[in-house]
């Protein structure tokens, strides 16, 4: 997932980059604990880099201690939150693969987990292709060469977004694996492939637009409907973003794509509502303290960060602030509600599985459960 980059970081101090980062100063008004453990990425990424300068405003405004516990693998960064080692988690998209219970929550141990939202910054995310490919508009990927991240579900559900947008799949293009993100990421530059997908801004896409076949991203219509509805049955968590910031892109040179949330900072379902309720009002009374930090983190205004679409429905004491604030509508409301019937519906089906799947092979269960999954997700549109 997204690692800080250039754009993203700027410099930290070195306790701020730490293992664990404590921080204290004198108590506040506001009612938080006077300790918290959160989960992130790794150290070095974009996630960890934010969840520091959170931290470290909570503990120059209130006096909170934050211990951050970094973790290279999804299940690293949600099971210390499911098991109550971890009050809070700075996540990606497996946020929505847990709640889906789908890739690493597939199998018998895990499934669909209840999860909630509180915040999530907009993160843009698009397709980006070698100029000299010719590739205009997104119909054109057809037959392209796609470079994909072997074994990793979250780069990889988002490209194939993009292909459903105009009626796409993998089989209509020469999908090409690559064995890790950055393989993959500079295989345009190196001639291997046309196009992929990323945010705006790693390394590799600056060194794609330097490189004698120059960068181009594609547009996402956001006015077309029957689109977004197709790219919304695969990751219901995009939303249409005009990013004016990343490799070959500017004020002058906007590009629409798309933006997920990242990092998601979640919280699992049955958390306090007055604990998330507070938890909230501290994130938006330090922003000014924060909002600097990285180049990013101004995007944590809650305007932005406290609004649909997210992956998992939002906490009730998130949208109990978010309401006193102005920020939430109607519309919000019924997207949340529709977001947790969708939720509620994959939970009830999965104990239905695991009875069905009783004694059989992992293969089998793996098809079992898919059939449950799909009959819920058609219960629901």
């Amino acid at each position: 997932m997204p690692f800080a980059s250039s754009f993203v970081t700027k410099t930290l101090s070195a306790a701020a980059l730490g293992a664990s980062v404590l921080f204290a100063g004198s108590a506040a008004a506001q009612e938080l604990p006077d300790t918290m453990t959160w989960s992130s990425y790794d150290v070095g990424s974009a996630g960890y880099a934010e969840a520091s300068a959170i931290a470290d405003a909570f503990g120059k405004k209130y006096g909170t201690r934050v211990r951050i516990q970094p973790s290279g693998s999804a299940i690293g960064r949600l099971q210390p939150l499911l098991n109550g080692r971890a009050d809070y988690a700075f996540l990606a998209t497996e946020t929505f693969f847990a709640a889906e219970g789908i890739h690493d929550f597939s199998t018998r141990r895990w499934g669909p987990q209840d999860l909630r939202a509180v915040a999530g910054r907009p993160s843009s995310f698009g397709i980006f292709t070698a100029a000299d490919a010719n590739i205009m508009k997104l119909e054109d990927l057809k037959g392209s060469r796609f470079a994909y991240v072997a074994g990793n579900p979250s780069i990889n559900v988002k490209c194939d977004a993009f292909l459903a947008f105009v009626g796409l799949t993998r089989d209509d293009v020469e999908a090409i694996m690559f064995p890790t993100y950055a393989s993959t990421m500079s295989s345009l530059a190196r001639g291997e492939a046309d196009a992929s997908c990323t945010t705006t801004t790693p390394s590799h896409v600056y060194e794609l637009a330097e490189s004698p076949r120059g960068i181009r991203w594609l547009d996402v219509p956001k006015d077309d409907e029957e689109g977004w509805k197709r790219l919304r049955e695969v990751a219901p968590f995009f939303q249409p973003y005009t990013e004016t910031i990343g490799a070959g892109i500017s004020e002058e040179n906007p590009v629409d794509i798309f933006a997920y949330r990242y990092p998601v900072l979640t919280v699992r379902a049955d958390m306090d509502e007055e604990a998330v309720y507070n938890y909230i009002k501290a994130l938006d009374e330090t922003y000014g303290m924060y909002k600097d930090a990285t180049a990013a983190m101004h995007r944590w205004d809650l305007e932005e960060a406290g609004t649909p679409a997210i992956d998992v429905p939002f906490h009730d004491g998130a949208i109990r602030y978010l309401k006193e604030k102005g920020i939430w509508t109607e519309e919000h409301q019924a997207w949340n509600d529709q977001r947790t019937e969708r939720l509620n519906a994959l939970m009830d089906a999965w104990p239905e599985a695991l009875a069905e799947a009783d004694g059989k092979s992992d293969e089998e269960f793996a098809e079992i459960w898919e059939a449950h999954r799909t009959r819920a997700l058609e219960s629901v549109k």
